[in-house]
């Protein structure tokens, strides 16, 4: 791999790193500004009574979501060389890139079944889901690790 290829992957690693992240702290902002964030973000119904009736279960899950693009912009970290190497970096890479990829792809089928759901916010996250996920399979990609196998 030359020099340019393995920092565009980077490039393309870190990127991904600052949309979980991001995306992450979008979603503990919902603990914050209720109901009506919760909805704006299209949480499920349950969620968003919860967040209406101030159970715990939309703070705890929304947390428990936010673990996860924080597990996520993690290992794109590792995967960039930004951070140690974290367990099954491989793996866990090539899973959340086609997880991604997939709810990017699945953005319009569930818009065609539920188009009370449609809105721009939802085509541009579908979008971002799917090109996060690209990021992701091509930034591990052109890092060079399959090389040093």
């Amino acid at each position: 791999m030359t020099l340019l290829t393995q920092q565009t992957g980077r490039y393309l690693l870190l990127l991904c790193a600052l949309m979980a992240l991001f995306t992450a702290i979008a979603h503990l902002s919902c603990i914050v500004l209720g109901e009506q964030c919760y909805r704006a973000q299209l949480a499920p119904r349950a969620i968003i009574e919860s967040a209406i009736h101030g159970t715990l279960f939309a703070p705890l899950a929304t947390v428990v979501i936010a673990c996860i693009f924080i597990i996520c912009a993690l290992y794109a970290l590792a995967g960039a060389r930004a951070i140690v190497r974290l367990p099954l970096t491989r793996v866990a890479i090539y899973i959340i890139g086609s997880i991604c990829i997939l709810r990017g792809l699945a953005t319009f089928p569930l818009l065609l079944s539920h188009p009370e759901m449609a809105s721009t916010f939802a085509i541009i996250a579908g979008i971002l889901w799917f090109l996060c996920g690209v990021g992701y399979l091509l930034g591990y990609k052109l890092m060079g690790y399959d090389e040093q196998l």
